[in-house]
């Protein structure tokens, strides 16, 4: 998702680009995936407070992280919580008080609240001094912040997943999906919107997740290149549940019989003992090989189910990510248990592991990877580091692009070269946590 967000300038490969409208390329399995992910963690924090009793304690729990992830989603779409270019500051002075808030979420997701504190006083001091100074420091207009995101959509897609994983069985939770998939089918297909002659989920404006988003969010709190729809908005969040049920679904089979492994199984696990170093008289490896066989052979063949019916569903309700058709569900979901269903075998059985080396290091921080690196860009594009004669300015993401990478690369070429970059600077950054064993987490 960091890969495809920081193209160093336009065009990009097809692979780098999420579809048009409908369609489907490999950008927009990321989103997907990502909530398939969070899914099959679900049974793995949440399995054993189940079988030791839902509690207070649980839902609190739930809500809780639910809550935090929705409103870091608005805290970075507001921070610095001033407009940059409209505030007549020097550049350097404004970065300095952002960079400061920053730090200030970074230390508070830390839990370290008292260098928080002082983070925060600083930028307090900082817009006191742009002030005193005489600039003209402009307020974020919060009458166009933007409500639904990536974050509050995994937020709200975690919350509901959670209540339904400890209040069903998997049989309900297939029941569930099924269910909801027919249903927004249904809903986006024969459900006319006031004001077209004709619903269409081929138009964007004159389908109904964009019409409910207009009315209930309205235009000024949806997303700004949308503009007539929000590709996270309240309809559409429906089937993004069932994804995440999937991930649900596929941690559940992952847990058969405890955490992944029981009795024998258990016993060579925690004794360090390797699938692939595994002696072949030994009976624990015997069955723990078998039991991952087992499993690895499930995640296959529901992927290829999974695949197979989107991609027949598609034919009368086409892929798309914006409007996170059913199709799109069924066909992300297989290719998300083909991919994890590789991983595993490649890891857990084969036990091929060196080459995730850096995969493990951003996902330990996956949190802190995507939020910072946001705001990170988001400076990169706001800061001046020159002017052109005629007084426009030029940021320093351009300044870069147009100086190191365009003069090596062409354009396309370029702007993967750049986005490349980009991964490896966050990469170090992330290393950086890894190494000390910081993890930013809610």
């Amino acid at each position: 998702m960091v890969l495809v967000n920081n193209p160093g300038t336009s065009p990009v490969y097809w692979p780098l680009d999420h579809a048009e409208w409908n369609g489907l390329t490999p950008t927009d399995w990321i989103f997907p995936f990502f909530l398939f992910i969070v899914g099959v963690s679900i049974p793995i924090a949440l399995g054993k407070r189940i079988q030791e009793g839902v509690t207070g304690k649980t839902y609190t729990k739930i809500i809780s992280r639910a809550l935090s992830i929705y409103l870091l989603g608005l805290a970075v779409s507001v921070i610095p919580f001033f407009q940059f270019q409209s505030t007549d500051a020097p550049d350097p002075l404004k970065l300095v008080v952002w960079l400061c808030f920053a730090a200030a979420l970074l230390f508070l997701l830390l839990r370290n609240f008292k260098v928080a504190g002082i983070l925060a006083g600083v930028v307090v001091v900082g817009i006191v001094v742009m002030n005193l100074a005489g600039y003209n420091v402009v307020p974020y207009d919060f009458s166009t912040m933007r409500i639904l995101g990536v974050l509050q959509r995994i937020a709200i897609c975690y919350l509901i997943s959670s209540l339904i994983f400890i209040h069903t069985n998997w049989k309900q939770q297939i029941y569930i999906s099924a269910a909801l998939l027919l249903g927004y089918w249904f809903l986006i297909t024969m459900i006319a919107v006031p004001g077209c002659e004709v619903t269409s989920m081929n138009d964007k404006a004159c389908n109904l997740a964009a019409y409910i988003d207009r009315m209930i969010i309205g235009e000024n709190h949806i997303w700004r290149f949308g503009k007539v729809y929000d590709p996270e908005g309240i309809l559409s969040t429906i089937p993004a549940v069932v994804t995440t049920i999937s991930g649900v679904l596929t941690g559940t089979w992952l847990m058969v019989g405890g955490y992944f492994e029981t009795g024998a199984h258990a016993r060579a696990s925690r004794s360090g003992v390797d699938v692939g170093g595994v002696d072949a008289a030994s009976a624990d490896g015997v069955v723990l090989l078998a039991n991952r066989l087992n499993k690895a052979a499930g995640l296959f063949f529901f992927g290829i189910v999974l695949f197979a019916l989107g991609w027949i569903w598609n034919s009368f309700f086409p892929f798309n990510k914006a409007l996170w058709t059913s199709s799109y569900v069924l066909v992300t979901s297989g290719l998300a248990l083909l991919t994890f269903g590789f991983c595993y075998w490649l890891i857990d059985i084969k036990g091929y592991k060196r080459w995730a080396w850096p995969f493990v290091v951003f996902g330990a921080n996956a949190l802190a990877l995507f939020v910072f690196s946001g705001i990170f860009a988001r400076m990169m594009s706001a800061f001046r580091v020159s002017y052109t004669s005629e007084g426009k300015g030029i940021s320093a993401q351009k300044w870069i692009v147009d100086n190191v990478f365009l003069a090596l690369f062409q354009p396309i070429n370029a702007s993967l070269a750049y986005a490349i970059s980009f991964i490896l600077l966050w990469l170090f950054f992330m290393w950086l946590l890894y190494r000390k064993q910081i993890y930013v987490k809610v």
